[in-house]
Formats: structure tokens, sequence, C-alpha cells
């Protein structure tokens, strides 16, 4: 009964965190460090109590740190915000330093062009969207920040079902 109420507590943590920081990522230009903290926390309280292996744990972490290491070297270079980085790195520890984090990371590449163009084409023609009845937040068509955590978020749904951890809660819930 315990496993069960842990799994799913642990189905709902990494979605609901992803979905906060894409809500304040676009309505704010900004991720708070709570919604990292959080993730990165309950990923090592709950992955060893579920069942995950060590080894897997200890290879979490070391997917944190790698892309930690690549995140801030692309904040030091001014071309990813701080509050992005870091929540880039707590989702990198749910998916571990296996092939599902690669497919995690491919679609955030691939999803944060996208949006990156999206916005872009968006702050160019804002008049036009804005004459379309469109209410957009105002820091997305005046701030010079792309709200990446929204790519992040959505590559996070994406792929969810690949990160280990959310298998072994799956079993467990049911």
């Amino acid at each position: 009964m315990a496993s069960m109420i842990i799994g799913y507590l642990v189905l709902c943590i990494l979605p609901a965190g992803l979905a906060l920081a894409a809500i304040s990522d676009l309505t704010r230009m900004t991720i708070p460090n709570a919604i990292p903290a959080v993730l990165v926390l309950s990923f090592f309280l709950f992955a060893p109590v579920l069942g995950l292996p060590w080894p897997d744990v200890g290879m979490s972490f070391v997917a944190g740190l790698a892309v930690f290491v690549v995140c801030f070297c692309l904040f030091a270079a001014n071309v990813m915000g701080g509050g992005d980085a870091k929540l880039l790195t707590a989702a990198a520890c749910w998916f571990g330093f296996n092939q599902s984090l690669m497919i995690f990371l491919v679609a955030t590449a691939f999803l944060g062009g996208v949006l990156t163009i999206a916005i872009l084409m968006i702050r160019a023609h804002s008049n036009t969207v804005l004459a379309m009845g469109v209410a957009l937040p105002k820091s997305l068509t005046t701030a010079n920040k792309i709200p990446y955590g929204i790519g992040i978020a959505i590559a996070g749904f994406m792929t969810y079902e690949y990160a280990p951890i959310v298998a072994m809660a799956m079993r467990a819930a049911s």
C-alpha cells in the first residue's frame, strides 16, 4: 500500500514540476529555484524507495552533473538562462545516464528550437497577433529572453514514460 502511494506521488512530481516551471517561465520569464530543488530532492529520496538499483541512482547523479556542466557553460556564455539550466539538470536526474536521457535532450533541443523560432516570429509580428485579439504575456513580446522552460517541459511530457523511475513508479502504483 505504501509503495502504491509513493508510486502515484512519483508519477505526479515530474509533470507537475515541469508544468509549473513552464507557466512561470511563460508569464514571468523566470523559473523559481524551488521547482528544480523539489525535482532533484524527490528523485533522490524516492528512487531508492521504489527499488531503483544504487548504480542507476548514481548514474542519475552523473547525468545531472554532466547536464549541469554543459548548461553552466551555456549560462556563462549568456546562451541559456539560469532557471532553464537548473530545470534541465533536475530533469536529467530523472532520466538517468542512458538512452532515455538522450531522447529527452534531443526532444528538448528540437522543441526549444521550434519555440525560439515561434517566439521570434511572434515578436516580429506582435502587432498582428495583438490585432487578432490574442492576449500574450507582456514579457513574451518585450523581453530579449526565450522562455526555454516551455520547451524543456514539453520534451519532458513527451519522453516522461522513458524515465526509469517512472517505469518503476508505474509498477508500484498498479
